[in-house]
């Protein structure tokens, strides 16, 4: 059996009180002693949560073929990012299918810096150091020596602006700046995965402990895997191994806004084009119970009665009741009535639009 890593602040979930559970190859805190909901709450209803999600994969990708080596091997766009800027994107294999999704931060027109799921890490780095041979570019796997952390909720700039020697106010959504945190060099962006105002905040492992502590002095509450799973869920983002994987494409999962067809060759792109015109074999859809339930995980979902898919992601959200993502037939997409079968009863449902609650990102 393969021995889970740990975070550089293993020790500090421990120490208050979390509870450990293995997760993506780490030994990672799904919650602490005062529970999910009060995490989701600090996060949501005004206040600061900071979550460790040092597990992720940090690459460095450098060279004069940069560029063109990510147009290649990404489904958005680089060309249109300026320095400073974030965007969305994703890795696709010959098939179209995702081999990952991912975010990617242009530092200067000759290096830039990716966040890569950890599940997906190793794979990911093979693939793009493979790939990187017919390139003018070095792949650098930088994930071992970096800490990440996530401070959400609309507390977050006045938690973080004490330690960071220039204006976060000044860093738009989806836009990052290279500053020192604690006078250490560090990259901080608004960006997140809660669908409230706030950073992720990239550091070296040496100074992840007294980060983490000062946040936490600052008035950021600690947070776990399952707090940070009802906030995405809630907004309707997709998660690998859940909404995407490597037997979807961008068609199906709903991400042709960061697949760009037109911005020349890249890895999938055939694939992709040829799933458009056929149709998606299966559509990604948001529901909302009508009547109580909590729709979880590969419940089946039906449409007049006859099974057409399932939950991929659902919840009991405190602010929406029983929501999901789901994947469908593509006839059942639009029209029919929806139910969830839950502990062998069908649920109804009906179809709604993302996200789940107001999103409160600063844009």
């Amino acid at each position: 059996m393969t021995e889970l890593a740990k975070t550089p602040l293993f020790d500090q979930h421990v120490a208050l009180g979390g509870k450990i559970v293995p997760f993506a190859g780490f030994e990672m805190p799904v919650q602490y002693k005062s529970g999910a909901l009060r995490e989701y709450t600090a996060v949501r209803e005004g206040g600061a949560g900071i979550f460790d999600i040092s597990h992720m994969g940090q690459v460095r990708v450098t060279g004069s073929g940069a560029l063109a080596f990510l147009q290649y091997v990404t489904t958005n766009d680089v060309s249109k990012l300026i320095p400073g800027q974030v965007h969305y994107s994703a890795l696709l294999n010959a098939g179209g299918t995702f081999i990952d999704d991912i975010t990617t931060y242009k530092i200067s027109d000759t290096e830039y810096y990716l966040c890569i799921n950890a599940a997906n890490r190793h794979k990911d780095v093979a693939h793009l150091q493979a790939e990187a041979k017919a390139f003018a570019v070095s792949v650098v796997d930088e994930s071992d020596d970096t800490t990440l952390l996530a401070l959400q909720g609309a507390a977050s700039q006045a938690a973080l602006q004490p330690m960071v020697n220039s204006e976060l106010e000044s860093i738009g959504y989806y836009k990052f700046a290279r500053v020192q945190v604690n006078g250490v060099d560090a990259i901080v962006s608004r960006t997140g995965y809660t669908g409230e105002d706030g950073f992720e905040i990239y550091i070296p492992n040496s100074i992840a402990i007294s980060v983490w502590k000062t946040l936490l002095v600052h008035g950021a509450e600690p947070i776990g895997l399952a707090a940070r799973d009802m906030l995405r869920t809630e907004m309707g983002y997709a998660l690998y191994g859940h909404e995407i994987s490597d037997a979807v494409t961008p068609v199906e999962a709903k991400l042709m806004w960061i697949t760009k067809l037109d911005k020349g060759d890249f890895i999938g792109k055939t694939a992709v084009e040829a799933r458009r015109a056929a149709g998606p074999e299966r559509r990604l859809i948001a529901l909302k119970l009508t009547e109580r339930g909590i729709p979880r995980e590969h419940y089946k979902v039906f449409v007049d009665g006859v099974e057409s898919g399932e939950v991929t992601s659902g919840m009991h959200s405190p602010l929406a009741g029983g929501v999901a993502l789901a994947y469908v037939q593509p006839e059942h997409a639009d029209n029919g009535d929806l139910s969830v079968e839950i502990r062998g009863k069908l649920v109804a449902a009906e179809r709604t639009t993302l996200p789940f609650v107001r999103s409160n990102v600063r844009r």
